[in-house]
């Protein structure tokens, strides 16, 4: 077989001209590398290209970047990259999601009934709220009902419920797997069936939950209703 001469001149070319970026670092942290698949240590970094002849950089080609580098694995990043949380961060933004979805449920309609704080202890601690216990979560509830009726009527106990439900879900549901949006709407599903039917205010509730975690209106209400169908 004959050598193919064009790609022996074009590989030669490449030895003798290029372009060499030089990369400088401005910042450092830490990230969940897409490429490990886990929280590394990043470094945040800039480059200035230059073209290069014979391996002497000759003409600036402007500036790159900047990019996130890992520190594991070395591979360069957008800095989008930033925007996925870290696995501890991501765990403590599931834990608050949770709890909150928690009060929520049981400070709408009234003082909680026990089977619906005995229920509600149950899915925190399995959030990782060990030390959770009946009474505590009684005078929270009491707390968040007392501080929302001191609301203006127009942005009472509804509004003041919805206000902290987006602002605990929202960050979240764009790193949650459906699965995993459910799951949090069958927690507080649970909780609200614990001592009877649904209420009309724990329906509002959940379809606010089920909302801020970016669930369609008719997927809240088959999920509402298959929870209420299942016996505890």
């Amino acid at each position: 077989m004959l050598p193919n001469r064009g790609l022996g001149r074009r590989a030669g070319i490449s030895r003798v001209l290029g372009v060499h970026t030089t990369w400088t670092t401005v910042g450092d942290g830490e990230f969940f590398c897409p490429g490990c698949g886990g929280d590394r240590n990043y470094q945040r970094r800039t480059g200035r290209k230059r073209f290069v002849v014979l391996g002497v950089p000759v003409l600036p080609r402007g500036e790159t970047g900047p990019v996130v580098q890992c520190a594991a694995c070395e591979d360069r990043f957008g800095t989008e990259a930033l925007d996925h949380p870290t696995t501890h961060r991501f765990s403590g933004m599931l834990r608050d999601a949770v709890h909150t979805v928690v009060l929520a449920v049981l400070a709408v309609g009234g003082p909680p009934s026990r089977t619906s704080l005995e229920c509600a202890v149950g899915v925190l601690r399995g959030a990782g709220f060990e030390d959770t216990s009946e009474v505590q979560l009684a005078a929270l509830v009491e707390a968040l009902v007392t501080d929302a009726g001191r609301m203006p009527e127009h942005a009472g106990a509804g509004a003041s419920l919805a206000i902290e439900l987006h602002e605990s879900l929202d960050p979240l549901a764009q790193h949650l797997a459906p699965a995993g949006r459910e799951s949090i709407l069958l927690q507080g599903a649970r909780i609200a069936l614990a001592d009877g039917p649904y209420s009309s205010g724990e329906r509002d509730v959940l379809g606010t939950v089920g909302a801020a975690l970016t669930m369609c209106t008719d997927e809240v209400g088959q999920l509402l209703v298959a929870a209420a169908r299942t016996p505890s």
